[in-house]
């Protein structure tokens, strides 16, 4: 799979909700993938966001319709195959808490779990007057299998070069959202502006007091 095609502000407005900040090299579909699988995490996965706490979603099926394209999904996900998504959405978080924690061995080992189980392999396909381009799933892969196939290799592009650096958990106090960092420098480590703001908030604060 190329990972050298640079891609800018690949996902527009969204970028802060899904994680996803700046310039980074990944080929567009992988990037698209990887821009799906933090939207999905961190908003179907409950934990803390921007300093509050943060349950699971109330309508699970519309919190992933809207983290995955809509357009080439209009009848998915039903509420079973929501469920069945968010499920693997908290295992691929579990991937992305090891890789923060520094523990990038056991993040591998259990995002190859994950590639097994879902049968990833890659496919080219043609559709929708798109050029040839890789898919991450069988063919004949269920709604959900196939998002969690696609996300779990889109992941492992990430953890497999030097851009496993960039993946973590937002360093704001009272968040545990999941970022990507695809900045031209690589040294954001906020899951949102919103984050980076209130840190930058709270040390002013405090040099103010500390003056």
């Amino acid at each position: 799979m190329p990972t050298s095609v640079t891609v800018v502000n690949l996902y527009g407005s969204d970028a802060n909700r899904a994680g996803v900040t700046g310039q980074v090299e990944f080929d567009s579909h992988t990037s698209d993938v990887v821009g799906n699988a933090v939207a999905l995490i961190n908003d179907v996965t409950p934990g803390e966001r921007h300093g509050k706490p943060f349950p699971a979603p109330a309508d699970l099926r519309i919190a992933v319709r809207d983290a995955v394209p809509p357009s080439r999904t209009p009848d998915h996900p039903t509420e079973t195959e929501a469920a069945e998504l968010a499920g693997w959405a908290a295992r691929l978080r579990a991937v992305v808490e090891l890789v923060d924690d520094g523990e990038v061995d056991t993040a591998c080992t259990t995002l190859n779990r994950i590639l097994r189980e879902t049968e990833a392999m890659p496919t080219l396909v043609r559709h929708d007057g798109e050029p040839w381009h890789l898919h991450f799933h069988s063919a004949g892969a269920e709604w959900a299998i196939s998002w969690a196939a696609s996300m779990a290799t889109a992941l492992a592009v990430v953890l497999g070069n030097a851009s496993i650096e960039r993946l973590g958990i937002c360093n704001a106090t009272a968040c545990d959202r999941v970022y990507v960092d695809i900045s031209r420098n690589g040294t954001r480590r906020f899951c949102s502006t919103a984050c980076q703001n209130r840190v930058k908030a709270a040390a002013f604060r405090a040099r103010k007091t500390a003056g």
